[in-house]
């Protein structure tokens, strides 16, 4: 008798152990991405960080980048970098540039206020970003998404901005909102064909 209270004991024990065992994993899973840490991006040090930690994992994809905090009390380079006419919701903006200003690509990470609507500052980010801000080339793909009350945005060749796209939703753990995309050549207008003379 002994024996079997014993055994029964050890067997709960176990069953215990197992249960405290399999909550810690799970929360843990909830709560950390990419190399098992929580992600927390608060401040412009932080989204520069990011944005360095995606440009290293893409090296060898991607053309030689520079990232630089912009100085959000500029509002025409704020609209420049963006296209967010009303800049007043800004709180930093990091962004991830080629040194040579031939080659189309922007990644940016924009921080905005709490009390900001994210979706409206989004779809103006979509929809005045200037896609062909670079000498000779344009970019043929926009990504834009946000995680908390980050923006992120990324426009290139479709190759570079969907790599960079990917790298970002992995660094948050898929944790995103609502997410945008728009090629380069819907808004291209194009000038009448003239006869051959």
């Amino acid at each position: 008798m002994k024996k079997q209270t014993m055994i029964t004991i050890i067997v709960i024990a176990i069953i215990a152990i197992i249960a405290i065992v399999g909550v810690v994993i799970v929360k843990n899973n909830n709560n950390t991405t990419k190399g098992g840490t929580s992600v927390k991006i608060e401040s412009g040090k932080d989204m520069k960080s990011m944005l360095k930690s995606i440009y290293s994992e893409n090296k060898d994809v991607l053309p030689e980048l520079e990232t630089e905090e912009i100085d959000v009390s500029n509002s025409d380079l704020v609209t420049s970098y963006t296209g967010i006419q009303s800049t007043g919701n800004v709180e930093s903006l990091v962004v991830l540039e080629p040194l040579m200003s031939s080659q189309a690509y922007s990644a940016v990470a924009l921080k905005v206020k709490s009390n900001a609507n994210i979706e409206t500052v989004k779809e103006e980010i979509l929809n005045n970003v200037d896609m062909r801000k670079w000498i000779c080339v344009s970019a043929e793909k926009l990504y834009v998404t946000n995680h908390n009350n980050i923006i992120f945005f990324v426009m290139s060749d479709e190759d570079w901005a969907t790599v960079t796209y990917n790298s970002f939703k992995e660094y948050v753990g898929n944790e995103i909102g609502k997410e945008l995309q728009k090629s380069g050549e819907e808004d291209i207008e194009l000038p009448e064909e003239r006869p051959a003379q």
